[in-house]
């Protein structure tokens, strides 16, 4: 009975397999080489698999040992550890050659942000936004970005009336200009760019002369306003006629000065700009107020001159009487007018290309970037935005291609200055950085005659490349440099490279 029931469950096992696990008969085995004779017990088929063939599994560790430790083996390591050693001997030796022979990297000059690129004024508010108000100036806030803008001068935007001091209120915003809340939101919105906001708080902005007659009492107002708008997150200030207010009270505005100075040097804030404007405009009178009032940048005249010669003659002595870094230089402002009045709109590109240029940091009004111009007695013309106008466009793109390039390139931005020529209506001279790329600018102020520059100096190469031309006909040629001619209202920046 047990074995009954013993081949009766290895029958359902059978039924269970597949297929080819189902016995073989005894021919199909015969025809089969590869499987040996087989044999059935109780439905199983057994099979005898051949044995596979041994493979190589390489030496023993004895037997590597063994052929380690003959002559050949250790000749044959001594002489690649030798070759190993001279090799990496040789490797450093060689770098060590390549770091003493390469020309040492010049350090960086110490620079503030107001260096970086240049300054926006916006003096009417309503004006530059299309009576937005300050709401207006973020809405804004990205063509300035696009531009490379570095700083935005804003206001004045306080409460004030013409020659009443009684009426003055430094730390409130004038209603039409705004409230606290959108100054803070521009503030805010411009330091996320990376745009820092200095505010021009000319007390008496709205009369005849920039301070009331009574200056010592406004000074003394006045300390307490920079304290207000400091915690408010500006990032500096700038005065009109500096050099009356000095003149007046000179203690008072010493510690105006150190005040905001203090600010700066604290560890972890951004620096304050300090920032006066005059109406000086003499190398001598211009040297002479830096070194009395203390700012960091002064506006002035300078650059109003109708004659090439005496704006070479100028930036000349200021650089070198105090490099790049103190220098600021302007042409139009609030005051002034707008760029394209006071120089005609034909030479708006050629005056950009010479503010952006020059060592120091350019300063704009609020629509000289396309060639807006003063209204008839009004220095606040509204600002075009949106307007299909060629050669606002046009004026624009020329803007905003060299403040690119002054933003990239170390040579224009702060590179070193080396005047080359310049006369009565031309000048020309290179920006140059330790290693880097070289640029020329040549400027040609007269409005009929093409010029001829013979630019011959030890730096420079026989030939450059023009990267831009206010015509925008001449980009990418190769013009020799013993005889550049340039155009009548035409400025050219061309590029050549270091050679050691």
């Amino acid at each position: 009975m047990t074995n009954d029931t013993e081949v009766d469950m290895k029958d359902v096992e059978l039924t269970e397999m597949e297929q080819e696990k189902q016995p073989m008969t005894e021919g199909e085995a015969a025809n089969n080489h590869s499987i040996s004779p087989v044999s059935k017990e109780n439905g199983f088929v057994k099979v005898k698999i051949p044995e596979e063939e041994t493979k190589f599994t390489g030496l023993s560790k004895e037997e590597l040992m063994k052929v380690a430790g003959t002559a050949g083996w250790v000749k044959v390591r001594w002489v690649l550890l030798i070759l190993f050693w001279l090799g990496w001997v040789g490797m450093l030796a060689g770098a060590i050659a390549i770091i003493i022979q390469a020309p040492r990297c010049k350090p960086l000059p110490e620079m503030n942000w107001w260096n970086y690129g240049p300054l926006y004024q916006i003096g009417d508010v309503n004006s530059f936004t299309a009576s937005s108000k300050l709401k207006g100036v973020t809405e804004k806030l990205q063509v300035m970005d696009e531009l490379k803008v570095k700083g935005l001068i804003i206001g004045p935007i306080h409460v004030s009336s013409a020659d009443e001091p009684e009426k003055l209120d430094l730390t409130a915003i004038a209603e039409e200009a705004g409230n606290l809340t959108q100054f803070k939101e521009v503030i805010t919105a411009a330091h996320r760019r990376g745009i820092s906001v200095v505010l021009d708080l000319t007390p008496n902005y709205k009369g005849k002369e920039p301070w009331f007659a009574n200056t010592v009492r406004t000074v003394l107002k006045l300390e307490s306003a920079l304290e207000h708008w400091l915690k408010e997150g500006v990032d500096g200030f700038l005065f009109y006629g500096v050099d009356k207010v000095f003149t007046a009270a000179p203690s008072l505005w010493n510690d105006v000065r150190i005040l905001i100075h203090n600010r700066t040097e604290s560890v972890g804030k951004t620096k304050k700009v300090l920032i006066g404007v005059t109406n000086q405009s003499s190398p001598d009178e211009i040297d002479a107020m830096l070194n009395k009032t203390g700012v960091d940048l002064l506006l002035t005249g300078a650059l109003r001159s109708t004659s090439a010669m005496d704006i070479a003659n100028t930036v000349d002595y200021l650089y070198s009487a105090y490099g790049q870094t103190r220098l600021a230089w302007n042409i139009g402002g609030r005051i002034a007018g707008h760029l394209a009045s006071l120089v005609g709109r034909a030479k708006v590109k050629l005056n950009q290309l010479l503010l952006l240029t020059l060592p120091g940091t350019p300063v704009f009004n609020y629509g000289d970037e396309i060639g807006l111009q003063d209204d008839e007695g009004t220095k606040n013309p509204v600002m075009v935005w949106g307007e299909k106008n060629t050669e606002a466009e046009n004026t624009f793109k020329f803007f905003k291609s060299v403040s690119e390039k002054r933003s990239k390139e170390r040579s224009l931005q702060h590179g070193e200055y080396l005047p080359l020529f310049n006369s009565t209506s031309a000048m020309a001279y290179v920006r140059s950085w330790d290693q880097n790329e070289r640029y020329l600018i040549a400027l040609n102020w007269n409005t009929t005659e093409t010029v001829t520059l013979e630019l011959k100096h030890a730096e420079i190469p026989e030939r450059a490349t023009v990267v831009l031309s206010t015509t925008d006909d001449q980009n990418g040629d190769v013009l020799k440099l013993a005889q550049l001619v340039v155009k009548p209202e035409q400025g050219l920046m061309l590029k050549f490279p270091y050679t050691p």
